[in-house]
């Protein structure tokens, strides 16, 4: 333990950002417009952008005058304390897997997704919130990672999707328990109040609910609606109290209506959605986050029948194949969209192939990047302080060889990372 504890405070140390530093950028990505500014300086102090100005060389600058620079980027869903792995490993893990062990482990999860360019996420649901301890850690400098906003433990209700004790045997289910609210299993609105208040206890920074069934968890349907309008309205309004934004899983068309109608802030997956539901995203002005690598992933994993379990052997096969597509039809209608993976359904560090899958659907390079800068910070919250290179903003800078905007897939290469002024990844 004092070795630990030794090695964090020497993390810290050496992660210290400089008072104040000089950034020469090739050329700038400014997001809201769309265009490059050419061979340009950055000034930092204290971790924050002071001024941005034409190139002005000097000793003890980063140069980054071939490379081409845009803002940290930010995923939305993330789940940095676990990662997919075989039917097997799975359910070994479900039984043994202590705390601890998750918790040691999510720490290269954490480093590799910031060294992708990723400088923060939404992490949306741990078990034990072991989400919440790790942005604690990554904070303090114990360990390097994004900067994360978390939700703690997804908020379920009974045998839905996030209930943690789903398809155990009788015998393990009285050995571990019958879940409430302050694990994060409801069955009523009253439920709901106290689950929210649960996660505020614990350190959450927003509430996620699973609105319909899901992919991944041990029960049959993935789709089908899972709380009532009344719990749905319980939790929102409980959580709008304690500052709280709400995230919404939801496969099924129902099941977004329900939530969107309740007023929630954003819609993950959104797989089925329908005419009537695109609908509602316009009227109520609220987020898609589509995540569209985690239905390419598991569409793929559901092809092999050792990787997944009997039950979800078939709804990967069938919900996630149509993520792509969705996510289409919703950016054709105009659906506001924020950039989200689900990474930890698929390997961490592999964030960036998102982009490619919203070319892919249609939306121009510069709308996918705003969708992973500006969007993002709204969606956060944070539109003043991320999202942008510009004074006054923190100083999350990523670099790449290349033009972007051209060829969006170069942003899977990332060459140069920074975070709040300090460099985690050096050219």
């Amino acid at each position: 333990m004092k070795q630990l504890v030794a090695a964090g405070m020497l993390l810290a140390l050496n992660g210290a950002h400089a008072a104040t530093q000089t950034v020469d950028c090739g050329r700038l990505l400014d997001v809201k417009s769309g265009t490059w500014r050419e061979r340009v300086s950055i000034v930092i102090e204290d971790g924050t952008i002071k001024s941005i100005g034409p190139t002005t060389p000097g000793a003890g600058h980063i140069d980054l005058s071939k490379q081409s620079c845009l803002p940290g980027l930010i995923d939305m869903h993330v789940h940095l304390t676990g990662e997919t792995a075989p039917a097997v490993e799975a359910y070994r893990d479900r039984l043994t897997a202590d705390p601890a062990d998750l918790a040691y482990r999510s720490v290269k999860y954490a480093e590799r997704t910031l060294m992708a360019g990723f400088t923060t996420v939404r992490d949306l649901g741990a078990e034990q919130a072991l989400n919440v301890s790790l942005k604690r850690a990554i904070a303090a400098g114990a360990i390097p990672g994004p900067r994360m906003f978390t939700a703690g433990k997804s908020i379920a209700t009974t045998g839905g999707h996030a209930d943690p004790t789903n398809n155990l045997s009788h015998f393990l289910g009285e050995a571990i328990g019958t879940p409430g609210p302050s694990e994060g299993v409801i069955d009523s609105p009253e439920g709901g109040r106290q689950a929210v208040r649960a996660r505020y206890k614990e350190g959450a920074d927003l509430i996620k609910i699973t609105a319909t069934g899901g992919v991944l968890s041990q029960a049959p349907n993935g789709q089908n609606s899972q709380y009532t309008e009344d719990e749905l309205r319980a939790i929102v309004s409980t959580a709008k109290d304690y500052g709280f934004r709400v995230a919404a899983h939801a496969h099924g068309a129902e099941g977004m209506k329900r939530a969107l109608r309740a007023g929630v802030d954003s819609i993950e997956h959104g797989t089925l959605m329908d005419d009537e539901t695109v609908a509602l995203f316009k009227k109520t002005g609220h987020w898609y986050v589509p995540t569209i690598s985690a239905g390419r992933y598991v569409a793929d994993k559901a092809k092999d029948p050792s990787y997944y379990s009997a039950l979800v052997r078939p709804k990967a096969a069938a919900i996630g194949p149509q993520l792509q597509a969705t996510f289409a039809r919703a950016h054709k209608a105009g659906v506001k969209i924020a950039f989200g993976t689900d990474a930890g359904v698929f390997p961490h560090g592999e964030n960036a192939k998102e982009f490619g899958y919203m070319v892919e659907a249609g939306m121009s390079p510069i709308d996918a990047i705003r969708a992973a800068t500006v969007n993002a910070a709204a969606l956060l919250d944070q539109p003043q302080r991320l999202g942008m290179v510009a004074p006054g903003f923190a100083a999350d800078i990523v670099a790449v060889e290349g033009d972007p905007l051209r060829d969006v897939k170069l942003l899977e290469q990332v060459k140069f990372v920074m975070k709040d002024g300090v460099v985690y990844k050096k050219l």
